[in-house]
């Protein structure tokens, strides 16, 4: 598998990594539950960016090199002796081939860190690990971490527009999803015509462009993806939330359904339970394990709407179809008041000066 590397500024590296790496603190201050109390990354503030992912451009054709992204892995020694080489082995290269992470000076000066940029498709989610000295560790700094089938521990990334399940089982998926649909004005009939016309409508140069990542377009407008995509980054404090929450919720509704799957159950069976979750007040719900399914539910909507109206490389709003449908609810005089295209990178919008 032929991997492309890319020189970038070492300014570049340290203005992007330093922000987060350079503190000498040694409390655990940003630790709110998703972390050991001896893990480092308790201590590193958002260390949920690593490795570092960013736009690319050839500086040709935008559009054509729009599929990928730059993918910046970072080491930082610890230490006063430094190691003599650091390399990275992963499922984007061929498996047993490492990739050395080159030393990032400052004003010719070594500093504490190592790093290698290359390019890696969208919509993907690989694994990796480091080897320090012939040794081989996990990243240190990124939390992600999966096991394999092998037992094996190794770290984990994705591109933007990643549409494979991270975080969630598939019960807890299908339960996540019929939430979502009752929090989104697409689970109406206006609304689910909209998704219909909207996508249906489209030219295939149109779908080309907009649904290239896309595996589904439900009521959801990938709002449930969007939040297991957090939920493996930046929101992982809360997975716990929604692990906890999705296991009550399917034990409540099987309890008040035992003969159906809650895939398949009617709408109302939810209704009822979001409007018992809006006054705090469950039955069947157990506090003392979670004791407000009301805050649950606030933090589904804060997710829920962020996802379907964010762009669409953070796992949501599949195919600007969010914004598409704000886009024709609000306009005056036949012109929209949202005219989302004019601002958003090509191929997705008609925006020539920016590159997403």
């Amino acid at each position: 598998m032929d991997i492309q590397i890319l020189k970038l500024d070492e300014l570049y590296i340290l203005n992007q990594c330093t922000k987060f790496l350079a503190r000498t603190n040694t409390d655990n201050r940003h630790n709110f539950g998703q972390f050991n109390d001896d893990s480092i990354r308790a201590q590193i503030a958002e260390s949920w960016r690593f490795p570092l992912l960013d736009t690319y451009s050839d500086g040709n054709d935008p559009v054509k090199s729009y599929n990928q992204n730059r993918v910046t892995f970072v080491y930082r020694h610890l230490g006063e002796k430094q190691p003599q080489s650091v390399s990275v082995v992963g499922s984007f290269a061929n498996l047993y081939e490492a990739i050395p992470l080159q030393p990032v000076t400052f004003l010719n000066e070594p500093t504490a860190y190592y790093a290698l940029t290359i390019l890696v498709p969208k919509g993907e989610v690989h694994t990796y690990k480091y080897i320090v000295d012939g040794q081989g560790i996990l990243d240190p700094i990124n939390p992600q971490q999966v096991t394999l089938d092998n037992g094996q521990i190794w770290s984990r990334f994705f591109t933007a527009f990643c549409t494979q399940p991270l975080c969630f089982d598939d019960w807890e998926y299908v339960i996540l999803k019929r939430l979502v649909n009752r929090l989104l004005p697409f689970r109406t009939k206006e609304g689910q015509n909209f998704i219909d016309r909207y996508y249906n409508f489209l030219d295939r140069q149109s779908k080309d462009n907009l649904y290239p990542y896309a595996y589904r377009l439900d009521e959801s407008v990938g709002a449930a993806n969007f939040i297991d995509n957090i939920l493996a980054r930046e929101e992982n404090h809360h997975l716990m939330d929604y692990k906890i929450c999705l296991a009550q919720i399917d034990r409540i509704l099987r309890q008040r359904n035992p003969f159906i799957e809650p895939a398949i159950m009617p709408r109302e069976l939810y209704m009822d339970l979001y409007n018992e979750m809006t006054t705090n007040i469950v039955n069947g719900w157990d506090y003392n394990q979670y004791n407000s399914p009301l805050y649950f539910l606030q933090l589904l909507r804060r997710h829920t709407f962020t996802g379907a109206f964010t762009h669409p490389k953070y796992g949501g709003n599949i195919g600007a179809a969010g914004w598409a449908y704000l886009s024709e609810r609000y306009s005056d005089a036949g012109k929209t008041l949202f005219d989302w295209r004019q601002t958003i990178e090509k191929p997705l919008g008609i925006n020539s000066d920016y590159h997403g």
